[in-house]
């Protein structure tokens, strides 16, 4: 991939902040992990050949008490296979939606110090990734 995510810019959390804030959101994450994760030389994990994927189980391990505080779940994982429609060199090696009662609870999430202390391991993890917010509907499983 050319391009790698691991951070919003300003202007997409300004964006984010600026959407409804009182309703359901669902949060679409795609994630590509590091062969091998890229902590801060100063973290106890740095320069020991710790595998992306690790760093971002334990970033899942310390992060899903803080996610659950806020109400926040998973409701659907999935493992990638292919793309279809789009570019073909996004691979992805972990694809989940996480619904939170609302847009608070999210930024509750993302600024409690807890979350703030773990989130190193994603940050060491993550190569590239996408997160992509969704309003819940009433529409269910009609198309069209």
């Amino acid at each position: 991939m050319n391009d790698t995510y691991n951070d919003p810019t300003r202007a997409q959390f300004d964006a984010f902040k600026d959407l409804p804030r009182d309703q359901p959101i669902e949060m679409l994450n795609l994630v590509q992990f590091r062969d091998l994760a890229e902590y801060p030389d100063d973290h106890v994990h740095a320069g020991k050949g710790l595998p992306g994927a690790q760093a971002y189980k334990n970033y899942g391990a310390e992060t899903g008490p803080i996610l659950e505080k806020v109400g926040g779940t998973i409701i659907w994982r999935g493992s990638f296979e292919t793309t279809l429609i789009g570019p073909a060199d996004e691979k992805w090696d972990a694809c989940f939606i996480v619904r939170y009662p609302n847009s608070g609870a999210f930024l509750a999430m993302v600024t409690d110090p807890e979350y703030q202390k773990a989130v190193v391991h994603r940050q060491a993890a993550v190569l590239t990734s996408r997160l992509i917010r969704h309003a819940s509907t009433t529409e269910g499983a009609k198309f069209g």
